[in-house]
């Protein structure tokens, strides 16, 4: 028995993520586990249909068990959302190795480079490069390239690859035993607005289903399209923020200076800023223009955002309290078994068992459930609140 895991979004399920999986097998994997977010995702969004139905699409596409990243890690830094889906993987117990896609697929070169961002010395210019006013990409990266030359610092120029620096970063933090096993990412760039043969980036298809344009299901297996149009029957898909646009904006403005001051990620007098931009913005975008400069990124901004907008806060991402499952199949049941004797964290398959942990674990699900409710104001037919009780763990 070999149990690979993947740290995902599945936002949607498609073609290269099942090109993934189908390397997981090739590499000898009999169990596939995914830590996939849930309703937000890390680019400070909602997901196109709601957790549920993306694990049913995984499972579908070849993925045995899907476990739910806790909110506060979901909607959070590269660094942040991979320690969050490695300590997942890591409580429970029985996975072999970590699956990734990136665009390098060299394990020395990855290594290389999660290597010189935890050099001292690279931290030391990162924090002088930061000083002057620049985003902490291109500070990290100009850091990079100053201390370990070009080859490090091209690596972190992808967004596929800098995910796998963070992974390495973590497994090495904790001394984990899994074995990496990267996997050259096919088709476009992340965020390309344009297909090669059978693949597409999630943002293309995204922007595509939301459209109702058929063409984006070419670039998915049948099963993601046949689960996206179940949604879209009932009410409950395309997902769109725009929807809930105002639901936002009214709970930004509700928010003192202080309150704003305590998101994570803010930093510097940032609160000031952004305060000062929920008072004029009429939309999300014209508040993420206004708070835009060389150093703060729309990405980072979008994050702050939903923090504030889901009462996320700094402490609220220390650690994962459980590890909650979405859905499983035959052999995600078998995985279920084995951790039942080697999980360092309680697996929680219903709601009710929650109230059973601590403090710490009831209020992580009660962020989720807050999630839930805000992004069922999103969905075409607006949802009522409790659907984080209602729905039902998906059992192929």
């Amino acid at each position: 028995m070999k149990t690979c895991g993947i740290i995902a979004e599945y936002n949607p399920f498609h073609n290269g993520h099942k090109a993934l999986v189908d390397h997981c097998r090739e590499t000898g994997a009999t169990h596939v586990v995914a830590v996939m977010s849930g309703n937000f995702v890390q680019r400070g969004s909602v997901a196109i249909m709601d957790k549920r139905a993306r694990a049913a699409a995984a499972l579908r596409g070849g993925v045995d068990l899907v476990l739910e990243l806790p909110v506060p890690f979901a909607v959070a830094t590269a660094e942040v959302f991979a320690r969050g889906g490695v300590e997942v993987l890591e409580a429970l117990g029985c996975v072999d190795a970590l699956c990734f896609g990136a665009e390098s697929d060299s394990l020395e070169q990855l290594e290389a480079a999660a290597k010189a961002v935890t050099d001292p010395k690279v931290d030391e210019l990162l924090r002088q490069e930061l000083a002057g006013g620049v985003s902490y990409p291109t500070a990290r990266g100009f850091a990079v390239r100053s201390v370990y030359g070009d080859d490090a610092a091209d690596i972190l120029e992808g967004p596929n690859n800098i995910l796998a620096v963070e992974y390495l970063k973590e497994l090495h933090r904790r001394n984990s035993t899994m074995a990496v096993e990267p996997m050259k990412r096919v088709g476009n760039t992340h965020d390309a607005l344009t297909a090669t043969d059978e693949f597409a980036s999630a943002s293309m298809l995204r922007i595509l289903m939301e459209r109702g344009d058929e063409r984006a299901f070419e670039y998915m297996p049948e099963t993601t399209e046949i689960e996206f149009k179940r949604m879209v029957s009932v009410g409950r898909a395309p997902v769109r923020v725009e929807e809930s646009e105002r639901a936002i904006l009214s709970r930004l403005r509700m928010l003192r200076v202080e309150d704003i001051r305590k998101a994570p990620d803010v930093s510097e007098g940032l609160e000031n800023r952004i305060f000062n931009a929920i008072q004029s913005a009429t939309s999300l975008e014209e508040l993420y223009d206004i708070v835009k400069t060389k150093r703060y990124t729309h990405s980072r901004i979008r994050r702050i955002v939903t923090a504030l907008y889901l009462g996320i806060l700094p402490e609220d991402r220390d650690a994962v309290p459980y590890l909650r499952v979405l859905g499983f199949n035959d052999r995600g049941l078998e995985v279920l078994k084995t951790a039942k004797e080697t999980a360092s964290l309680p697996i929680i398959t219903k709601p009710a068992a929650i109230e059973k942990l601590d403090e710490k674990a009831r209020h992580t699900f009660e962020l989720e459930c807050r999630a839930t409710n805000l992004y069922n104001l999103a969905t075409p037919r607006v949802l009522p609140c409790g659907t984080e009780y209602s729905d039902e763990i998906v059992m192929l």
